[in-house]
């Protein structure tokens, strides 16, 4: 405003968060931010959707930067290692992020992962926080599914199948639920009595005027749904085809769950990154080992500078791939609110 007095920079706030501090401490000290400290956090299905949509539509404007992943990955296949680096331009803020996942070739209970994520403040110099990132991943992933569908569902979709139900299963039908609110006839397709529990636990806990139906015949239930958000883990025996898929049906594929021919005999292709699809998407290669071209990325699609759908009954394949972009803003937001709250322990790593 005119005739303001600019702040200190101990007194700068983060652009649309007047209340909030930028950072909580000095060049010496680190501010930890461990599993129970963000699992203690509350924040709407809402407040994380915009949050992960802010992302995309900056780096779509060309203000931020989401290079490719680095990936490690032993011959054998039993484990795998990724880490990330971007920069957030809406919000200044540079971030690391790191994931190791041991087990691969081993059962659910057997695997052992961890995943963090370090932010630092380019305005400042100073950095923010360090955090277990397991949870941001577990709101940003269901919460991409969820923009996908709100752009790429065809009009007036009713029904949703799940297929999968881990971590990122069990938050699926709430935030289809918050984008596409109209949606009523909500489907299961799982084989574990925990997670199945799980799913019905945060149906309930966010639309306890919602039922979810757990369904034993996969073909019947896919050509039934309007919307498909597989997340199953690699040892599913689920495999949708795209002859089973009704006209203008939109699979996302998160985790596996998903014929290859869903993915190329599509009528349109979107992903969120197309090179990230082309790493991590080989085991939808055809038999010669390639994917399909994307018809268009999905920050173009946000930001209404290209065409989701073209027509009500295209059969709609979309590739929901993490971006670190995605992962530094909702990180950054979990951060605002643990400062706020004081959480967290100071730990001095440069000192």
């Amino acid at each position: 405003m005119t005739g303001s007095t600019p702040p200190s920079p101990t007194e700068d706030r983060i652009p649309g968060s007047p209340a909030e501090p930028r950072t909580s401490g000095d060049d010496q000290h680190l501010r930890i931010l461990s599993t129970s400290d963000l699992a203690g956090i509350d924040i709407s299905l809402s407040d994380v959707i915009a949050t992960v949509e802010g992302a995309y539509r900056t780096l779509y404007a060309g203000e931020s930067d989401n290079p490719r992943k680095l990936t490690v990955k032993p011959k054998d296949g039993h484990s795998v290692s990724y880490a990330m680096l971007g920069r957030d331009g809406s919000r200044d803020v540079v971030a690391i992020k790191t994931s190791y996942k041991h087990g691969l070739d081993k059962g659910r209970e057997e695997q052992h992962y961890y995943t963090s994520l370090t932010l630092y403040d380019d305005v400042t110099g100073l950095p923010v926080a360090m955090m277990d990132c397991s949870r941001i991943g577990s709101l940003r992933t269901p919460a991409v599914s969820a923009l996908l569908a709100r752009e790429l569902a065809a009009p007036g979709a009713r029904s949703a199948l799940v297929v999968g139900t881990g971590t990122q299963g069990r938050l699926a039908l709430p935030f289809l639920l918050t984008a596409l609110p109209g949606l009523e006839r909500l489907m299961l397709s799982g084989t574990h009595p925990e997670g199945i529990q799980a799913v019905r636990d945060e149906l309930h806990r966010h639309f306890p005027g919602h039922e979810v139906e757990l369904v034993e015949d996969l073909r019947a239930a896919a050509g039934d749904a309007d919307v498909i958000v597989a997340t199953a883990g690699g040892h599913t025996p689920a495999a949708i085809e795209a002859d089973w898929l009704k006209p203008g049906a939109l699979s996302i594929l998160v985790g596996h769950g998903l014929a290859p021919s869903t993915l190329h005999r599509a009528d349109r292709v979107v992903a969120t990154s197309e090179a990230q699809m082309n790493v991590t998407g080989t085991d939808m290669a055809d038999a010669e080992g390639k994917l399909p071209a994307v018809d268009t990325e999905f920050p173009p699609v946000l930001a209404g500078a290209a065409a989701g759908r073209t027509g009500a009954e295209e059969r709609i394949f979309a590739y929901n791939s993490g971006l670190v972009v995605t992962d530094i803003a909702l990180g950054h937001r979990f951060a605002q609110l643990a400062l706020e709250q004081g959480l967290g322990t100071e730990v001095a790593v440069w000192r």
